[in-house]
This record gives C-alpha cells, structure tokens and sequence, in this order.
C-alpha cells in the first residue's frame, strides 16, 4: 500500500469524545476512525492555513464541481449546481429539516435498528417516532416493506428518515428496494431523508444505490445528506451537503438551514472537501481495502474463536454489528461486562432500538494491531460468560 494505515496514532490528550476513557480501556464505539486523514487533505488544509486569516467564507463553484464530479465519478448520479446546499454537517441537517417540514406532535418514520442520533432528532423537535423495524432473516437484514406501508399511510406521519447505506447493520440497499421505498412515501405524501454519508465505505468492488438516482419519483421527493467526514475522518471540520433536486423543497431547507445557521462554511470547511474528492480517490480505495481486511479479520476471528457470538456479514460502513443471543445476555448487558471486565468500550444494540436488544457495534476502522488487542479483549470476555 503507498499510505500507511497500521501505525497507532496516540489520540488521548486531543479532545477526542472516542478516546475520553479510562487507563487500559480501548475505545471501538464512536463512528470515527484512528488513521490520520490523507494526506492530501493535510496538505491543502496546511496551506490554507498558512494564510494567516480566517474570516467569514462563501461557498466557491469549485465546492459544487468537487461534490457533482464525485458523486457522478464514484456512483453514477448527475447531479446540478442548484440542488446543493453546504450545511456544517448530516446531523444538524436532519435537525433542521424534521423542525421545518413537521409540526409537534407528527410522525417521523425510522427503521430500526439504526443510527441512535435520529431519535434525538425527532424527539427533540416534539415529534413521535415512529420504527418500521428491520426484518432479520438467516443472518441478513430486509425491509419489511408491507409494514412500512401501514406505518406511512397514518396521516399523522410526513417525514421518514432513510439510512443508506444502513448504519449499524451494514446493508447496501439495492436499487429496487430504494424504489419501492420511493414510491410508497410518494403515494402517502411522505417527504424521505435520506442519510448517506457512509456511502463511499463499501467494500472494494461494491459501490451503493443513491436513493435520488433509483427512480424518478425517489429524485423529486427526497432530500439526500452527505458528506466526506466519514469517508476521509473529517467530521471535526463539520463539512456536508444537502442534496435537493425539487425546487420547491429546496426552497424549504434552504431556508431551514440558513434559520438554524448551520448554512455556512468554516474556514477548512470547503477546503477539506474539495480536497477530498479532488485528490483523495486513490487514499480512499486504499482504505477500503484495508478495512475490508479489517473486516474479514474480525468476522474469521469470532466465527472461529468465539462460538456463542454471531457477527453479521455487512458491505458497508466500517462498524460490526454482532448477535450476542447466543450468550444468554442482552447486548447492554454485554456491553457492560465487556468494559468492566476487559477494558474494551462498544456500544450496545438497544441504543439503536429495541430491536437491537441482542447485538452490540463495534468499530473496526483502526490499525489491525488494535483490532487484535480488541478481538482478543471480546474472545476473554465471550468465552469465560458460562464457565
């Protein structure tokens, strides 16, 4: 490989929410990873930096051309200039739409189990969730499209919020999936979120299904959040965009975004990500490779040494989502034991919903001498629960 992915970059003492834990205790929760950026994007940040001032920005063309090059490059979807908008970050994005296209007391659909921030958003916006859980079938994940269809028909529910790719469970949803979705919320009159900013995290070979580019109606009535924080470690610098073809939407969430003030770039902001998707490519599918060795590691590690655990195969993102059923503990309380007795720290399922009671998610994006300390940690613990 010409970047190097294995050296053990020390991140206590730098702010780090994941790295805030006790002495002996290996972090693998938090969806960041331990590899220093490109370097590439160093660079450019470095060189911006040198400047010396850092005032208020705009939004360059070169911003729009970096996003629109991409996303047609790496997942053949044309995209326009006008249908971008930069927002600090997918989050706060989701925030600020649920404020402006629901009122208190609405619905807004999720599939669970899925990405915990977005019962915050919804909840702290006084509105209700409303889960469509995940159907978990000999050891894959599907949409239970029949119930979903029940769900968004209440009048009461406007707004769903997509996960594609899904985070914690790892599926790639395909393209007739994506369009079934599409055109059940358009014939309930519900608006999709959809959230991709892992969507350049698959495995080498693999690429995703942008849910505007499944169908037309999916286009016309979705808005899609993305981003390179993921992909490139980024997201202290609070870069992302919000796609959103249909003008009349568009309109909405512009508004939205510039009445919560997350519309507006910080100094590095637009510097890091033109500068991810202009000279990254080549990092990226380097660290592709490399996590998906990851991957592979911790699956063959579990399934051989660790019986009473299941992990569950997945084509993106760079977390594991892993059954512990077979233990005769639920996942919080796996997790805990985990930590206290091991040191090591990932999260349990049921911050994702109820219906990740049984599993926990771990965070393989580090260097595989880490992974192995942490699977090694994972196999003590598993395997001394019945003796």
């Amino acid at each position: 490989m010409s970047y190097d992915f294995d050296s053990v970059i020390e991140r206590r003492g730098t702010d780090s929410i994941k790295w805030n834990v006790g002495e002996g205790e290996l972090p693998m929760w938090v969806a960041d990873m331990d590899f220093k950026t490109a370097p590439e994007i160093t660079e450019a940040i470095l060189y911006r930096a040198e400047h010396g001032v850092y005032g208020y920005n705009e939004v360059p063309d070169i911003w729009y051309d970096s996003y629109i090059g991409w996303w047609a490059r790496r997942h053949d979807l044309t995209m326009k200039k006008d249908w971008l908008v930069f927002c600090t970050g997918v989050v706060p994005a989701i925030s600020s739409a649920v404020r402006k296209l629901t009122t208190p007391g609405e619905n807004v659909l999720i599939q669970t189990p899925v990405y915990n921030v977005f019962f915050n958003s919804i909840l702290n916006n006084g509105c209700r969730v409303v889960e469509n859980p995940l159907v978990f079938e000999d050891g894959e994940y599907r949409m239970d499209l029949d119930d979903l269809e029940k769900k968004l028909s209440d009048p009461q529910t406007n707004l769903m919020i997509l996960c594609n790719p899904h985070n914690p469970v790892g599926k790639i949803w395909d393209k007739k999936t994506l369009a079934s979705v599409g055109k059940i919320a358009a014939r309930c009159g519900v608006t999709v979120i959809s959230d991709e900013i892992h969507c350049d995290l698959t495995s080498p070979g693999t690429g995703y299904v942008p849910f505007a580019s499944a169908s037309d109606i999916c286009r016309e009535n979705s808005i899609t959040c993305i981003a390179p924080t993921k992909a490139f470690n980024l997201a202290g610098l609070q870069t992302a965009a919000v796609c959103v073809p249909d003008g009349r939407l568009r309109h909405k969430i512009t508004r939205a975004l510039n009445t919560d003030e997350v519309a507006e770039p910080g100094t590095f902001a637009v510097t890091a990500a033109v500068a991810a998707f202009e000279r990254g490519e080549a990092w990226l599918d380097e660290l592709r490779e490399y996590l998906y060795g990851n991957r592979k590691a911790a699956c063959d590690f579990i399934r051989e040494r660790i019986p009473s655990l299941v992990p569950v195969d997945g084509d993106a993102t760079y977390l594991l989502w892993v059954n512990v059923a077979g233990t005769g503990l639920s996942g919080k309380q796996f997790a805990a034991g985990l930590r206290e007795k091991t040191g090591l720290f990932v999260t349990p399922g049921a911050a994702y919903g109820a219906a990740g009671r049984d599993f926990f998610r771990l965070n393989f994006a580090c260097p595989r001498s880490v992974l192995e300390d942490g699977l090694h940690r994972l196999e003590s613990f598993a395997n001394s629960i019945n003796e």
